[in-house]
């Protein structure tokens, strides 16, 4: 492939000819981490302990040190190590998946505050002549380093880096100027994704608010004033559970039958699954069809499956550990189906089991009292609520949409294909 004029080729890939090749080992200084356990750990302390797991836990390229859910640990324990400081870069050196391996952190806002880095954890001071504060975040999400990342990571449950190894990764780097063009790009995507995801948490405490108002009757709308009667799901409706065909056996599956597991619950809406399932499968299982706007509940998993809300929208049938409970003439079904999402921990603690740690059936499922209010109250309830989603889920979009153009932006800015000058 014929290079373009104003590029080489290099073993990070093609990049601008001003562009710098640099190893870990020449962009940054080693320097020394704590090895405490979380039991170590408090909210109080005179430092502050950035652990693995926070690094983990992190959704941005930056580490704000301001936070107050940092832990913390006495002097005592770690005051002969180096403290943190702003700009420096907090490398994970374990993870539990390939892709974990390598996840980094800038730190920011240190101020005033004393911090280390602690266990399972590189720190990294860069070479102010080579590399600038705000840039060093967005290192991990340069392809041929997350690629080198990978390949030295070892290990069989749990992968780790060593430090020698990782000296050896090579960073392209652009001029010291053209960085700051390019953190500044990217921060300010960022700084978007932030204020979105500050929005869409604002929305959904004032949903979740307006649910325990409004579906217990402790807040009325305008012009309702009937009192609401209490009923057992058994005696407006009726419910069923799924089933599943067996593997083994080629012809159940593959069909035209939508055929919905457990783990598609997420989905609240379900307009469509991945599974699909023949007459055959259908026949031969305890599996059945069900009608559009049924409410689902997940019965089983130890996860946050159990006592998941959703609603099919289209006709479909579903795996064993999902509950159908079917439309009828006493309730409206978007109703339902907010009044029991809205009972997400309840519907866990009635699980059978020790300490609730089981699972949900159909007769916990049919003893369950629900408030109904008249179906006009139902329906001015359902639209107020469904309202609310379709804000959130706008703004969700809206934030999906420019998390992929921060991706866009990083593969062509971090790799020189797209220049700021």
């Amino acid at each position: 492939m014929e290079l373009k004029p104003g590029y080489k080729k290099t073993e990070a890939g093609i990049i601008p000819e001003d562009w710098g090749i640099y190893t870990f080992a020449e962009v940054f200084e080693f320097l020394n981490t704590a090895n405490n356990p979380r039991s170590d750990l408090s909210e109080i302390g005179d430092y502050k302990y950035i652990h693995y797991g926070d690094v983990h836990a992190n959704q941005s390229a930056f580490f704000d040190c301001e936070r107050e859910d940092i832990p913390r640990i006495q002097k005592s324990r770690v005051q002969h190590l180096p403290l943190v400081e702003d700009g420096d870069l907090i490398m994970v050196d374990a993870s539990e998946d390939y892709e974990g391996t390598g996840v980094s952190v800038e730190v920011k806002n240190i101020k005033e505050q004393y911090v280390v880095a602690g266990l399972h954890t590189l720190l990294l001071r860069g070479n102010k002549e080579l590399i600038t504060n705000g840039y060093k975040g967005y290192i991990q999400s340069i392809r041929f380093i997350k690629q080198e990342l990978i390949k030295i990571a070892t290990g069989i449950s749990v992968y780790g880096i060593s430090k020698n190894n990782l000296k050896r990764i090579s960073i392209p780097l652009p001029p010291l100027p053209e960085q700051r063009l390019i953190a500044t790009a990217l921060s300010d995507v960022d700084a978007l994704i932030a204020v979105l995801d500050t929005l869409i948490a604002k929305k959904r405490l004032v949903k979740q608010g307006a649910m325990q108002e409004l579906l217990t009757g402790k807040k009325r709308l305008p012009g309702f004033s009937r009192e609401w009667e209490t009923k057992k799901i058994a005696e407006i409706t009726h419910t069923t559970a799924g089933g599943t065909p067996s593997t083994l056996v080629e012809s159940y599956w593959g069909g035209e039958i939508k055929w919905m597991s457990s783990g598609e619950l997420h989905l609240k809406r379900v307009y469509d699954v991945d599974g699909r399932i023949t007459e055959e499968g259908l026949q031969n299982s305890s599996t059945k069809i069900i009608p559009p706007n049924c409410v689902l509940i997940g019965l089983a998993g130890q996860g946050k499956t159990r006592g998941t809300v959703a609603m099919n929208m289209v006709e479909l049938c579903t795996n064993q550990s999902i509950a159908a409970v079917f439309p009828s003439n006493v309730f409206i079904p978007d109703y339902l189906y907010y009044n029991l999402d809205s009972r997400y921990e309840e519907l866990r603690s009635i699980s059978t089991g020790d300490g609730g740690r089981g699972g949900l059936n159909l007769t916990l499922i049919n003893n369950m009292e629900v408030p109904l209010p008249s179906l006009n109250e139902q329906q001015a309830i359902a639209e107020i609520l469904s309202d609310m989603d379709y804000e959130i889920t706008a703004l969700e979009g809206r934030r999906e949409k420019t998390r992929l153009l921060k991706q866009g932006m990083m593969q062509e800015l971090l790799t020189g294909r797209i220049r700021l000058t």
